[in-house]
């Protein structure tokens, strides 16, 4: 482990400014704002904290001509054991806090199944109160176009259009469905986002009930209806529980312990959630991250529908939950990211440079490969999210009812070559962080 005499407090003073504790803790950012002195703040820093820290390239500073060239030559390329860092990023902090302090974002609150590589393109989810549904966009919905650019361009990986930078950018969508095809505008506009978007009761046939919901962001905003959610699925008597978290990149750790805590109730509270362990130089900074007390009864079973999207944080729920509770999985693998950040910010920009990885209870862990369903089965991109007859719903309802998973669609080494995790379409953030 390379050193360079890092005098910044420990981890467990870091978590708690991460957490909103207090600011004068957090590591002291770059003395000066210049190029060279923010390179040498940044070398230093993942020299220390850096979960590949002994095994990163080391490349002196001069000749890169941004921060941005300096943070991609210090990343971990990979090795024989161990796949590339493409998880590490920063941005500026005004958007991290505006997304996971406020809950808020800016765009135009439509999603498109591209990183499935699937034509024809289709509205796969709109953010309710973004200007896509407000303008009546629904997911199943065909984009003929955007700006003119058809959707054989677009699915090529062209999602420009789709990423505004500024609030007041317009573009002007066309879609087509059962109705016929229109032209919508839409302008780009700071939106709150809507972490649960959907939950329901739904009626197995043999009488039982299933609790669904849907989860798209780990953000603190997303624990009151995660609550109210429970509250209804236990007033209405309902015995299975299906968890969609197939658009779900992650987020705070804190509020997946939270949703983990109401499935396997007050029963586990105390016993351990996840393990997170830092590199070699500060494994008594690891995090024991336990169960919190919770009114909710124990589930015994829970369906997760789960996709390359389902990252991080995602992936911990599937993992945490394993040694408590049947867990079983429908859709596609996962994308792959046991690892977390404790988010430091200098000069503007807020750092979310991998820290640690994480195991469950029982050890399990590195699941670098991404998490392979139970039942593999291809979506559809119709129908909404928790209708029974939209698919991967459809197919969690029909498995807690007979015990067996539906035929699958594509073969997995088919599926596999469509999982991309370096790649994101706008507003889709991947992390796992305090």
């Amino acid at each position: 482990m390379r050193g360079r005499g890092w005098k910044w407090v420990s981890v467990l003073v870091l978590l708690l400014a991460a957490c909103g504790g207090d600011d004068e803790r957090r590591p002291a950012p770059a003395t000066s704002c210049d190029l060279p002195t923010q390179q040498a703040w940044l070398r230093d820093y993942m020299h220390d904290w850096y979960l590949w820290a002994d095994r990163a390239p080391d490349p002196a500073p001069g000749g890169y001509a941004t921060l941005a060239a300096y943070f991609e030559a210090l990343r971990f390329p990979g090795d024989a054991t161990t796949r590339a860092d493409v998880w590490s990023f920063f941005q500026s902090t005004t958007s991290y806090q505006q997304f996971y302090g406020e809950g808020q974002t800016m765009g135009y609150g439509l999603f498109v199944n591209g990183i499935e590589r699937s034509l024809p393109l289709r509205v796969r989810m709109v953010e309710p109160r973004g200007p896509a549904a407000l303008a009546g966009l629904v997911r199943g919905d065909r984009i003929v176009s955007i700006d003119g650019v058809p959707d054989s361009d677009l699915i090529a990986g062209d999602f420009a259009l789709l990423s505004p930078a500024q609030p007041g950018q317009r573009i002007t969508v066309e879609v087509e469905n059962a109705q016929g095809r229109r032209s919508v505008e839409l302008t780009a506009v700071v939106y709150d986002l809507t972490p649960v978007p959907t939950s329901r009761v739904l009626a197995l046939p043999d009488g039982r009930r299933a609790g669904y919901l849907a989860l798209k962001d780990f953000i603190p905003q997303a624990e009151a209806p995660l609550d109210a959610a429970f509250a209804d699925f236990r007033a209405q008597g309902a015995s299975q529980l299906i968890v969609d978290l197939r658009y779900n990149g992650g987020g705070r750790i804190s509020t997946a312990r939270h949703l983990a805590s109401q499935v396997v109730g007050a029963v586990q509270s105390g016993n351990r959630f996840v393990l997170l362990r830092y590199n070699a130089a500060h494994q008594d900074s690891n995090i024991d991250m336990r169960f919190t007390a919770a009114a909710a009864p124990a589930f015994a079973r829970v369906v997760v529908l789960t996709g390359a999207r389902t990252c991080s944080a995602s992936e911990l729920i599937v993992n945490g939950l394993a040694p408590y509770a049947e867990v079983v999985t429908i859709g596609d693998t996962t994308c792959g990211k046991p690892y977390g950040f404790t988010p430091v910010e200098s000069c503007g920009n807020t750092f979310s440079v991998v820290n640690f990885d994480s195991v469950n209870a029982t050890g399990v862990g590195g699941y670098d490969q991404g998490l392979a369903p139970t039942c593999p089965l291809d979506e559809d991109f119709t129908a909404a999210l928790g209708d029974p007859a939209e698919k991967l719903t459809g197919a969690a309802l029909d498995y807690l009812h007979t015990g067996t998973c539906p035929a699958a669609g594509a073969a997995p080494a088919a599926r596999a070559a469509l999982r991309r995790p370096a790649a994101l379409e706008p507003g889709e953030r991947r992390g796992m962080s305090f």
